[in-house]
């Protein structure tokens, strides 16, 4: 016998009458043999056929695999190369292929709680395993890795749009106002970022953000192409017509396996990278027919080709510039191709794909701290404007004063990314499921938990020491 549900879940699922509640699938799952349970469990819907989503109506499969890829992809893609620089290739693949793997799992994890719950979020799935403490804990969570993605693309505002600039200008114009990272930053958050994210309704842009999927794409298609425009050994002067090309061709050797102060950024921006899980969820409830097989299949093909996007992107940038690959991809090619058409258009659409998305990321986080800081006042503009602006104000200063973007996939990867990642699908599994615990499903759940907490505080010790080494 299941033991009952947390105080406050019973309210959660009355609330929503549509859904099936946990104690009903129970009592239905003990009368039927395991072997029909099982494969009912695999084909249930998440709604029922005559509720608010019938399946007729929803997310094709293919529409949902593009809208978890485009929830997978984002500023972490700069930060790859510089990952397999550390690693080496083989070590690399090895360990992309690790973090996707269980990514994929713990997906799988969420959506075996998301069809015996019956909720629809990753905050009420904490609710209904830890109670209002669970809750708060995962939104906090939530909090602070939405603060540090929204970070992460300022960070790449600051670093390129400087150099965009630049681009279309005549002559050396270095020292202007206009070319200054910190200035650009603070006008573009102030004129574009922060009047996006204060509209009531963004929908609008979830249309237009959609592109920057498109642009990652691009992306790493030009990495391909421009692997040959750079030689190697790297010219030790880009500034002048005559390029000075250093003698030492040692640095244009691949590492198979490479082990260095800097490998412990590896698995947090992989982590960092592959977070898709606060959207999983939402898009299982817009698929057509949602059922936890066919949403399996769309999580495994959208981890797939996001794995194979990166891994492309990763491996070319890393054989253009070896041992000297930037932290922030394109930062290279803007030092060696300053003034190549086909990387300004990359850098454009970056940016553009940024300032689009920093304003929806905006949304997430607005809502989590209200939920957990004011959730006993009433809703009003005051409170609404004043939560835009602290958070707006914490991640500019963030994406200003931190030096290195891999600093944000390190502390971000290595806390809040395994936690979401890891930790918490395993935990909720192994406190929900009604499976014994020498099951296969739930051995695995702990073994994903030990997996995130270990490789979580072992990055995040490593990081810290190699600061002070600093």
């Amino acid at each position: 016998m299941a033991p009952p549900p947390p105080r406050g879940a019973g309210r959660l699922l009355a609330e929503r009458g549509w859904y099936l509640s946990a104690r009903e699938q129970q009592e239905e799952e003990e009368e039927e043999e395991e072997a029909a349970a099982d494969e009912d469990r695999e084909s249930a819907p998440l709604l029922p056929p005559s509720g608010s989503n019938p399946p007729n109506r929803g997310s094709s499969f293919g529409f949902s695999v593009f809208n978890l890829m485009n929830a997978i992809m984002g500023s972490g893609i700069l930060g790859l190369s510089y990952a397999m620089a550390n690693t080496g290739i083989m070590g690399f693949s090895i360990l992309l292929l690790i973090v996707a793997s269980l990514a994929a799992y713990s997906v799988f994890l969420l959506l075996s709680m998301c069809t015996q719950t019956a909720v629809t979020s990753y905050e009420d799935l904490g609710l209904f395993a830890f109670g209002s403490t669970g809750k708060v804990l995962v939104a906090t969570t939530i909090i602070i890795q939405n603060i540090g993605a929204m970070s992460s693309y300022l960070l790449i505002v600051k670093s390129e749009l400087p150099g965009a600039v630049a681009g279309f200008l005549n002559g050396d114009e270095s020292g202007s106002w206009y070319l200054d990272g910190r200035l650009l930053l603070l006008i573009t958050s102030v004129c574009i970022v922060f009047p996006l994210a204060l509209l009531p309704k963004i929908g609008f842009l979830g249309y237009t953000s959609s592109l920057s999927f498109f642009f990652m794409v691009y992306f790493a298609l030009v990495v391909i192409i421009k692997k040959w425009s750079i030689p190697c050994p790297l010219p030790l002067s880009s500034a002048t017509e005559t390029l000075q090309v250093s003698n030492s061709t040692g640095d244009c050797k691949a590492k198979l396996f490479h082990l260095s102060k800097e490998s412990a950024y590896a698995i947090p921006t992989m982590a960092f990278s592959f977070l898709c899980h606060t959207s999983v969820l939402p898009i299982y409830c817009e698929l057509q027919s949602p059922s936890k097989s066919r949403m399996q299949n769309v999580t495994v093909t959208g981890i797939g080709l996001s794995f194979l996007i990166y891994f492309l992107s990763a491996l070319f940038g890393y054989l253009t510039f070896y041992d000297k690959v930037d932290s922030e991809l394109l930062q290279g090619y803007s030092r060696y191709l300053p003034h190549d058409t086909v990387i300004m258009t990359v850098k454009v659409a970056i940016l553009f794909a940024v300032l689009l998305t920093v304003p929806l990321i905006h949304f997430p986080a607005r809502k989590a701290v209200l939920m957990v800081f004011f959730s006993h006042l009433p809703v009003s503009w005051i409170c609404h404007i004043l939560v835009t602006l602290t958070l707006n104000t914490i991640v500019v200063l963030f994406a200003m004063y931190v030096p290195d973007i891999k600093n944000v996939f390190g502390v971000v990867g290595s806390t809040t990314s395994t936690c979401l990642l890891f930790v918490y699908p395993g935990l909720f599994y192994l406190k929900l499921s009604r499976e014994d615990f020498l099951s296969p499903q739930k051995l695995g759940a702990c073994a994903l938990v030990i997996f995130g907490i270990c490789v979580g505080l072992l990055s995040l010790v490593l990081i810290i020491f190699n600061w002070i080494d600093q």
